[in-house]
């Protein structure tokens, strides 16, 4: 609030909860609307130890107050106003305004995500952000809130994913109303419907969420488009602070403060590159399905943020897609794809700084072209550490490996497996096939699969043995280290979700001990419940196996 534009339109006080236009500024002051007789839910005890945070802060009545979205009374130096930001949308590299209700793209932004200080706790800068807290000018007409279950998926999520080493937005605190609850549509029990087939009452909460910034791909966008069309006088100038603003807040370790505006944008734009690539390789080393990756929601500080539709596989499909409204183009595998369009939706924003710098966008658009082959060596990497394969030096190496793979793929879907526990069980390199049929789908534990499949797989499997350039042992330890054992599948969410709407929070406290040790050998108990296949009664259930929105 201190170094970028104010919304000129603006309230002073931030009592700004009004959909309407916002045609300039970086931010619109905003106060958050604090939830009704706020209970503490969950906090995460992992990031209150990084933080120096004492757990019992969690439950303090300032730290609730504040985190339930009530700021009127914090201290000195900190403010009774929060902001709420504006971006653009692009879709897979296509820009859009008709989902804007001005129909001018200036209506999109943070419609229920407020954010409400920025500090610098133990060398780090950390802003935080309330998701829930209450109507901005973005909200579009919606009630600015979210609902306790979407805000249990999200928390539960964001924890799991650090523990995974995914780079990923931090939890800080979860708090529900005790008494106010909004109307949701969602899914009917059993329901196979692949949209909402009824109207719930769900009580409201407010998930605290934490970045080194929030700024997204569709946040440059927005400046970059207004740039162009020479919207306002001052549209160039609110580019480049806003980009050098990213660069302070995320690339300052990589980028030299004394460059000159051209190198910083080369260096931003070549490491920005580099943690895109690395994070969507990441999240199909895990199994993730961020289901919903539109410009809005690819940060460019290279984190996964916002936990909507978002999903982790049970059955091995390159196709899987949480989200019924994200089609092939969001699907598990075309990640790579999405996130290049992201990345060339970037490239294009940071061109009008470049304009005069004939040089600069050469650089720039060899940075751009080389995304693919940068994303292709990610996954290459990642694949070879999956499989415990050393670095693929040679060609000849490299096109075994490939083949590897590619047999492989084939019959995971053929077979199928559970992406999970296949590589997990892999993980142990064992001497046949028999550990490997815990992650079949058709007759697991059985020995009931097609002889032909079965000799394909000991195929498969002595041919891999090969490639292993380590002992069994430390292929294992180095296997095990990137394949974990314990994911957050949907059936195991949902029933948290269920008893926290009757006041029972064990389950998310089970949840979050389970998967934030996701690599760790835990007991015969946690073992028997949560390493296990996707039982046949939750397949093609909406809520489960698929969703419409997260609410």
């Amino acid at each position: 609030m201190d170094t970028l534009n104010c919304d000129p339109d603006a309230t002073k006080n931030g009592d700004d909860h009004a959909p309407r236009q916002v045609f300039t500024g970086h931010y619109v002051p905003v106060k958050p609307t604090p939830i009704i007789d706020p209970e503490y839910v969950a906090h995460s005890k992992n990031f209150f130890s990084e933080l120096g945070f004492a757990d019992s802060m969690a439950e303090s009545s300032d730290f609730v107050r504040m985190f339930s979205g009530d700021i009127s009374q914090v201290p000195e130096p900190m403010r009774k106003v929060g902001w709420a930001t504006g971006y653009a949308l692009s879709i897979y590299g296509t820009e859009y305004i008709q989902q804007c209700p001005f129909q001018t793209g200036n209506g999109y932004g943070d419609g229920r995500a407020v954010s409400v200080l920025e500090a610098v706790i133990n060398g780090r800068r950390w802003e935080m952000q309330l998701k829930g807290g209450g109507r901005a000018p973005y909200c579009r007409g919606a009630d600015g809130r979210a609902v306790l279950r979407s805000s249990i998926r999200e928390f539960l999520a964001q924890e799991h994913m650090h523990a995974l080493g995914v780079p990923t937005s931090r939890c800080l605190s979860l708090y529900v109303s005790k008494t106010e609850k909004v109307k949701r549509p969602w899914y009917s029990e059993g329901s196979r419907s692949e949209n909402p087939d009824m109207l719930v009452s769900e009580a409201v909460a407010i998930s605290t969420r934490v970045a080194p910034s929030f700024i997204r791909v569709g946040q440059l966008e927005l400046f970059a488009r207004r740039t162009r069309k020479n919207e306002h006088p001052k549209a160039l100038e609110e580019l480049e602070k806003i980009v050098l603003h990213l660069i302070d807040r995320e690339y300052a370790n990589v980028v030299n403060k004394q460059f000159t505006t051209p190198d910083k944008l080369i260096l931003l734009a070549r490491e920005f590159r580099s943690r895109l690539t690395s994070l969507v390789a990441n999240w199909i080393r895990v199994g993730f399905c961020q289901g919903n990756f539109n410009s809005d929601n690819c940060a460019v500080g290279g984190f996964t943020l916002d936990y909507g539709p978002f999903g982790f596989c049970d059955v091995f499909n390159p196709h899987y897609q949480p989200w019924t409204g994200g089609g092939y183009h969001f699907s598990f595998m075309n990640q790579p794809s999405a996130a290049q369009s992201n990345f060339d939706m970037f490239c294009s924003s940071l061109r009008p700084l470049l304009a005069s710098h004939q040089d600069y966008l050469l650089k720039l658009d060899e940075i751009q072209s080389g995304f693919s082959k940068v994303m292709e060596a990610q996954m290459e990497k990642m694949w070879a550490a999956k499989l415990g394969l050393s670095s693929l030096k040679t060609a000849s190496h490299k096109a075994l490996c490939s083949a590897l793979l590619s047999e492989l793929g084939t019959l995971m879907m053929q077979t199928p497996v559970d992406y999970t526990i296949f590589f997990r069980e892999l993980s142990s390199v064992p001497n046949d096939i028999g550990p490997l049929k815990k992650s079949f789908y058709n007759g697991a534990a059985h020995d009931t699969t097609p002889k032909e499949i079965d000799k394909r797989w000991a195929a498969w499997l002595a041919k891999w043995k090969t490639l292993l350039s380590s002992s069994s042992e430390e292929t294992s330890r180095q296997m095990k280290r990137v394949n974990p054992k314990y994911i957050l599948r949907e059936w195991f969410v949902v029933p948290a979700y269920q008893q926290a709407a009757v006041g029972n929070y064990s389950l998310i406290r089970e949840l979050q001990d389970v998967m934030t040790q996701p690599y760790e050998e835990q007991s015969k108990d946690v073992e028997d419940k949560y390493y296990r296949l996707k039982p046949p009664e939750f397949f093609e259930v909406g809520g489960l196996s698929h969703l419409s929105c997260s609410s």
